[in-house]
């Protein structure tokens, strides 16, 4: 820390807060600390009756807290994001576009790790909308050793972006109804309109809704006929549970589904059924996607139409925050639900 005169401190650092005192006007800091002092701050000094300023020594290789903030910023996100300008040396990481929140968690708390340094995020994996807040970094001192700063760039070098927003495909969806009751029209289908508006939510057009009793080999030709006509994700309702007349995985292994996960560690969710017919998303939902809110089914959607291919380890990793409260409000995706590490 050193004394300069205000009229020789342009580009200098403030050591401490200068409060300013305007009779019945105003109170409170002028300036703050860490502020760099430009040439148009000097009238307002003297107005002020600062002859004088305790400044820090910049030197080579130590930054100042918004040039940090800037670096980390830069070198941590990736696509579909833009950064706010530091305000006292904190940096926030804001979205240009709606998509899918991606962290690489692993990344993320090597960085932590690091003295001196702060990067947060929202959780992983939650769809996010355009201008949210989804990550803030700065650093603790005012000042730090640049390789502290260039430690933290290699690491984000190595390990891609730490955190982006991958954008979400438009997908024909196909929706199969299984049930006897429903295809012969002794109950309404309930199931149908719930599965269509979330799809239609996430701008992915229902090209059809076939409805088959509870038979294999008719739920598997249900599924050829989607893909025939071109659908490019397939939603199967009903019969996903374990008793003898709900033969819906049956049907789907004999239309050629590859069954990633019979049985999910979520709840509500646990009957998912998730596979893949070549490129093709096939999902066997729940009763539970019927009535509750929120399921396992809003959880894989979206990892689903960032084109993930995901797998049975993707699936478990779903344990930890996979219990829904059922909130007599429901706030998801801004709780811990799905949230795990």
């Amino acid at each position: 820390m050193k004394v300069v005169a205000v009229k020789e401190s342009i580009g200098t650092v403030l050591c401490h807060d200068l409060t300013q005192i305007v009779p019945d006007v105003f109170k409170g800091p002028a300036f703050r600390k860490g502020h760099i002092i430009r040439e148009d701050d000097i009238p307002r000094l003297l107005d002020m009756g600062k002859e004088h300023l305790y400044v820090f020594e910049m030197q080579d290789g130590l930054l100042h807290e918004n040039d940090a903030a800037r670096r980390i910023a830069a070198a941590a996100g990736g696509y579909g994001l833009f950064f706010s300008e530091p305000k006292e040396g904190k940096i926030d990481f804001v979205t240009q576009t709606s998509g899918l929140l991606k962290v690489n968690v692993a990344a993320l708390n090597v960085i932590n790790e690091s003295e001196e340094i702060v990067l947060v995020t929202l959780h992983s994996n939650q769809p996010v909308r355009e201008g949210r807040i989804v990550a803030g970094t700065r650093i603790i001192p005012l000042i730090i050793d640049e390789t502290k700063i260039e430690r933290i760039e290699s690491i984000c070098a190595s390990s891609g972006a730490v955190i982006e927003i991958k954008p979400l495909r438009t997908l024909k969806a196909g929706i199969i109804t299984t049930g006897s009751e429903v295809f012969h029209g002794r109950i309404k289908d309930g199931f149908g309109p719930v599965v269509k508006k979330k799809l239609e939510d996430m701008e992915c057009p229902v090209m059809q809704q076939i409805f088959v009793s509870d038979s294999v080999e008719r739920i598997a030709g249900a599924v050829h006929r989607l893909i025939a006509d071109g659908a490019e994700l397939i939603v199967v309702t009903g019969g996903m549970s374990v008793d003898p007349d709900d033969v819906t995985p049956a049907g789907l292994r004999a239309a050629g589904v590859e069954v990633i996960t019979y049985g999910a560690p979520v709840l509500p969710g646990a009957m998912f059924m998730l596979g893949y017919i070549g490129k093709i998303p096939v999902m066997g939902l729940p009763g539970c996607v019927m009535y509750h809110k929120t399921t396992v089914f809003d959880l894989v959607l979206p990892r689903i139409l960032t084109g993930e291919r995901l797998t049975r380890a993707d699936i478990a990793c779903l344990a930890h925050g996979g219990l829904c409260t059922v909130c007599a409000t429901c706030r998801y995706p801004d709780c811990s639900f799905g949230k795990g590490a």
